[in-house]
């Protein structure tokens, strides 16, 4: 199950209730599922096969990171073709 915890560090925490609106949910906490993913952020270049999998909602968006799927990756850490 999803909670708030999950949400640390994606922009749409904001509506979490830290927020000066009275917003005390965020819309897609409800619906969202846990997934494993690697977190890259969009200055890093590759090779990411250093990168490891994290836990997190499939809504999840942090700024200035990416979330891709593990089987994106080819063996070496680079995009698949």
């Amino acid at each position: 199950m999803i909670t708030k915890a999950h949400c640390a560090g994606c922009r749409d925490d904001f509506y979490n209730g830290q927020n000066p609106y009275g917003v005390t949910e965020c819309w897609s906490l409800k619906t969202a599922k846990l997934a494993k993913y690697l977190q890259i952020s969009i200055d890093q270049p590759p090779p990411y096969n250093a990168k490891r999998l994290v836990k997190l909602p499939t809504c999840y968006n942090k700024p200035r990171f990416v979330k891709v799927k593990p089987e994106a990756l080819d063996s070496k850490g680079y995009w698949r073709s």
